[in-house]
């Protein structure tokens, strides 16, 4: 195959965690919450996040959701039971499940293009049941879960098996995008293929290197990518 690859992160890049949903969940367990408070907790729980997946924890949802739930004001007692509750639920309640408007648009003008165009994610395992419930999973060609294959980026064989999972070679272009610089950019990085850093919160682009394309938008992964190709 000579088409080139083009993959995406899923969570926070393809769709985004619905703190609507996620408010309404915690009410069910009488710890109320407002989305409003768990938006201004975001961005400290994805540093934390950041932080976890830099020291090769791998896929640490529940480090990153007790740091929100922490930073949202939740009593520091009533935090691991919810979090565990929600990792519990989260295979049949996924909480990402807001798509962010344009990127999956962008995902069927890339495959309209010419491009191989797949999902490539660390998740727990039903991320393609998921998509075909919020009703874009057909955009792609292929939705690698490392919760079913049993690796997580920024491991390389998770990029490996990608490209297999479209009838790619070794060596095919391949562009991988997404907003961790741990997971998803060093992964992408230490696999051979060319990176796009999605970062759609302001301020936290301070990592800069040469052979990363540092994205805010739709607009500018589009453009990124088409730098690359």
């Amino acid at each position: 195959m000579t088409r080139p690859v083009v993959t995406f992160d899923a969570g926070q890049t393809l769709v985004e965690l619905d703190l609507d949903f996620l408010a309404v969940r915690l009410g069910e367990r009488d710890c109320m919450v407002s989305a409003a408070a768990l938006a201004a907790a975001q961005d400290g729980a994805w540093r934390h996040y950041d932080a976890l997946v830099e020291a090769g924890v791998g896929h640490p949802w529940q480090g990153f959701m007790t740091a929100l739930l922490a930073e949202a004001g939740v009593g520091a007692g009533a935090i691991a039971p919810l979090v565990e509750w929600l990792w519990r639920e989260q295979p049949a309640n996924n909480l990402w499940r807001r798509p962010i408007a344009g990127m999956v648009e962008l995902a069927r003008e890339l495959s309209a293009r010419g491009a191989v165009v797949a999902v490539l994610s660390n998740s727990e395992g039903r991320l393609a049941d998921l998509l075909a419930d919020i009703g874009i999973a057909d955009a792609f060609a292929a939705i690698v879960d490392s919760g079913r294959v049993g690796v997580d980026k920024p491991d390389p064989r998770i990029f490996a098996f990608a490209l297999d999972a479209v009838g790619a070679r070794p060596g095919t272009r391949a562009i991988h995008v997404g907003d961790s610089w741990a997971a998803d950019v060093l992964g992408a990085l230490g696999a051979g293929w060319r990176a796009v850093w999605y970062r759609s919160r302001p301020g936290d682009s301070a990592i800069s290197r040469p052979d990363v394309i540092v994205a805010h938008d739709v607009a500018g992964v589009r453009a990124a990518i088409d730098a690359l190709l």
